[in-house]
């Protein structure tokens, strides 16, 4: 079996202090990764499961994300496949969409992870998927948006 020795240098995996904590690690991984939406996810959860805030920002992304053998833009790849193969779970699909433009993803690229997804996961969930990323672009590049109106 051949291995992969390409350097994967991203800031969240290879940066990381040696004293930090997994949710110290969490927070900083998010804030790089998903940037204001995901702060806003964390934010929405204060008042119902701040426990679950926690959690997010230390098993996803003070543990998963962190971890060498992908990078973060690969890492968002595999995401946002999954979550549109799940097929109802737009509210996540979009931020990690945003996450992905964030990581270097292009919307072309976002759109092809998606539509690949129907041949495993159908139709529908492509579409919804389809559907979530045209929203996401609608609110990310307005004035692309509004031009080719």
């Amino acid at each position: 079996m051949t291995q992969n020795t390409r350097p994967q240098n991203t800031q969240a995996q290879n940066s990381q202090p040696l004293n930090e904590s997994r949710l110290e690690r969490g927070k900083r991984a998010l804030a790089e990764i998903d940037g204001e939406v995901g702060a806003k996810v964390i934010e929405s959860l204060a008042d119902i499961a701040p426990d679950f805030a926690t959690y997010l920002f230390e098993f996803p992304f003070g543990d998963i994300y962190c971890r060498p053998g992908l990078d973060v833009r690969a890492r968002e790849i595999a995401t946002i496949g999954a979550l549109t193969a799940m097929g109802n779970t737009a509210p996540q699909l979009k931020v990690h969409i945003e996450a992905g433009l964030n990581v270097g993803l292009s919307r072309d690229e976002i759109v092809e992870i998606i539509m690949q997804m129907a041949v495993y996961a159908g139709f529908p969930a492509a579409l919804n998927g389809l559907f979530a990323a045209k929203e996401v672009f609608a609110a990310r590049f307005p004035a692309e948006t509004t031009n080719a109106a």
